[in-house]
């Protein structure tokens, strides 16, 4: 019996995961009102699912390469 094909499994689209508010605050070690505020702010992009949202991965990574300064 074949695998039903799923939109995910074309391969021109890609792999994109998402996190929710709460492990997104784990990860950057803040608040989940802090992610609330920059999903607001416009400076996380997020997509908003129901009465949540989902923030990509790469987005996080990205936003906090981006964050760095030189303190010295």
């Amino acid at each position: 019996m074949p695998a039903e094909k799923r939109e995910t499994d074309h391969p021109d689209l890609p792999q994109v995961q998402f996190l929710t508010v709460a492990e997104v605050a784990a990860l950057m070690r803040v608040s989940k009102m802090t992610v609330y505020r920059l999903v607001h702010s416009g400076e996380l992009p997020a997509v908003r699912v129901g009465k949540s949202f989902r923030v990509p991965e790469k987005a996080v990574h990205e936003y906090l390469r981006n964050a760095y300064f030189d303190a010295g």
